[in-house]
């Protein structure tokens, strides 16, 4: 699989259609098993670093427990799910860039609400 081809002639940054690949895979994820995705998503590829953030798309269940006071149980609860998830999320982003995932890290904040997912891939032996 072609390893995202290279941008300007940077062996190092992906394509735009790597990175599109990468939004909707994992916003496509999150509407299967949220029944909603993020409002905003933007995936940055670096060398062997890609970094998703989504923005908005709390659930409506999220949302209720957040003005209740109980945003920490939903961000607890997205970290679960995340590493639940996360043979899935690491299969967008191989399919994407066709390099293996060696690491994945995931963080949420409620406000804004922002998710930010981190994948770590194996090095790329063309650029090296």
């Amino acid at each position: 699989m072609d390893s995202g081809g290279a941008r300007d002639g940077d062996p190092t940054t992906a394509s735009g259609d790597v990175r599109t690949e990468i939004s909707d895979g994992l916003v496509a994820l999150l509407k299967e098993f949220y029944g909603r995705g993020p409002e905003r998503t933007r995936t940055y590829v670096h060398d062997d670093l890609v970094v998703c953030l989504l923005r908005g798309g709390f659930t409506p269940v999220e949302q209720t427990l957040l003005d209740g006071g109980h945003g920490a149980d939903v961000i607890r609860q997205r970290m679960i799910f995340q590493q639940v998830m996360r043979h899935r999320f690491e299969e967008v982003v191989e399919r994407a860039t066709g390099r293996k995932v060696i690491g994945f890290m995931s963080g949420n904040q409620q406000d804004p609400d922002m998710i930010c997912e981190v994948f770590v891939l194996a090095p790329n032996p063309v650029a090296h």
